[in-house]
């Protein structure tokens, strides 16, 4: 036995050697890829991914109304009390109402799951759209309409989020893609909100002052319940392990969620001051109708950024894309204030707007590897909360300071935010260090265990 024990061992020692001398020693063995792991990751083989269409189709008719709140909201208000002061503040309250609620309703989703909490939140923001609409028609005092506007906006369905935390789990075997599905849902919201405002517009100006809002609360009834009935591409809730003793963490407790918060507010800022600064900057030229024009450019170059970026199989790692990415975007505002003509503001507008995406994508990508799957649509409300947070900080200084100094100082704006927030990332990026998967390469020994590595 010990001797046919040992002729066996040799015997393996034998092939062992003899494939040991067909590889080079000089050079390490090459990295297989493996079948869930793309080699070039695009967005056909994203968009093949079992179970999208599902929610991709009923997800964007759902996220349409959130496009179509604040300017609907503006118009209606604008109309009833002939104010604009008055209407901003209704629009800037609703905002700040979604981005500190819209977190916790995130934590809600992933502790009970998208269709528990989105069937009856799409019921009480239509009720409180409906509210709204009653007092604003009814000349209620100012007082009244925002009271009102509260509700609406913290009852906004978060649908983008729960979106991406779907893409999260059907791409958990290919986290490759994860960047792919972050620049296509960018993509996505920006088409949205250059459909959903011109729709919004066409309904308020051409049917009834109230149909854009009443519109929004429809279609959040309608396209909510579309998606909330797609169970099957539903991320499965994360259940506390038995014993724990203690409710599941927020997602801002991670230090680098904390850190890309600060971030979006940047972005936001961006989004708010150039609403606001192209509006007063059209006036001010005497030609109002060019704003849509100039914004739309802004939007446009956000979208092919988008497109391009996704397309791309990157090298770096994600945060040091983010760093790099979140300076372009610094410098492409720093100029804006300089800008007098309307060529050459549409020009740098573009510039802006191809910088947005990137910080934006690699954002959302570094999200879903800071924290544990059952913080994810949480963590993503927190991104989405800081953008609008930030939009409505820049709408309010914006506003001020075009109506003392003029447009260029509203442009003015941009910079400051995203100077701000590229400061705090630089002195955080320690902290922007993806959670290690827990991946094992198997036939491998004597290995030191895996480091997260930028």
């Amino acid at each position: 036995m010990t001797l046919a024990l040992t002729g066996s061992r040799a015997t393996r020692q034998q092939k062992d050697q003899a494939v040991a001398s067909k590889v080079p020693t000089s050079s390490p063995l090459p990295e297989m890829p493996t079948m869930s792991e793309p080699r070039k990751p695009g967005y056909r083989q994203l968009l093949a991914t079992s179970g999208a269409w599902t929610f991709l189709l009923p997800g964007f008719a759902a996220r349409q109304p959130f496009a179509m709140l604040t300017i609907s909201l503006v118009l209606l208000v604008k109309h009833t009390t002939g104010s604009y002061a008055t209407a901003g503040a209704a629009a800037a309250v609703t905002g700040v109402a979604m981005a500190l609620c819209a977190p916790r309703a995130g934590r809600l989703v992933d502790r009970f799951g998208q269709r528990p909490v989105l069937l009856p939140g799409i019921a009480l923001h239509a009720t409180a759209v409906c509210g709204l609409i009653a007092l604003a028609l009814a000349h209620a005092p100012v007082w009244a309409l925002l009271a009102a506007a509260v509700p609406a906006g913290a009852t906004v369905p978060q649908i983008g989020p729960m979106v991406r935390s779907r893409w999260a789990a059907a791409l958990d075997h290919s986290p490759a893609l994860l960047g792919t599905a972050a620049a296509f849902e960018s993509v996505t919201d920006e088409f949205t909100f250059v459909i959903g405002p011109v729709l919004a517009t066409a309904l308020c100006t051409g049917v009834h002052p109230a149909a854009g809002l009443a519109a929004e609360a429809a279609l959040t009834v309608v396209g909510g319940s579309l998606f909330a009935a797609q169970r099957k591409s539903a991320p499965k809730v994360q259940h506390a392990p038995a014993g724990a003793g203690a409710r599941q963490a927020s997602a801002l407790s991670a230090p680098g969620v904390r850190a890309l918060a600060v971030a979006f507010l940047g972005i936001g800022s961006v989004f708010g001051g150039m609403q606001v600064s192209m509006a007063a900057f059209s006036q001010e030229i005497g030609d109002p109708g060019i704003n849509g024009v100039l914004y739309g450019i802004f939007a446009a170059g956000n979208m092919l950024a988008g497109v391009v970026y996704g397309a791309i199989t990157w090298r770096r790692g994600p945060r040091t894309r983010l760093l790099a990415a979140y300076g372009g975007l610094a410098v492409a505002c720093a100029p804006l204030w300089l800008m007098h003509t309307a060529p050459l503001l549409g020009g740098l507008g573009m510039v802006v707007g191809l910088c947005i995406a990137p910080p934006l994508i690699t954002g959302y990508t570094l999200v879903e590897s800071l924290v544990p799957a059952g913080a994810r649509t949480e963590a993503f409300t927190w991104m989405t909360g800081s953008v609008a947070l930030g939009q409505a900080a820049a709408v309010t200084i914006a506003g001020l300071l075009t109506d003392r100094a003029g447009s260029h100082a509203g442009f003015v704006v941009p910079l400051a935010g995203t100077a701000i927030a590229l400061v705090v990332l630089l002195g955080l990026r320690g902290r922007l260090v993806s959670r290690p998967r827990g991946v094992v390469a198997g036939g491998v020994i004597g290995h030191r265990p895996p480091v997260a590595v930028d």
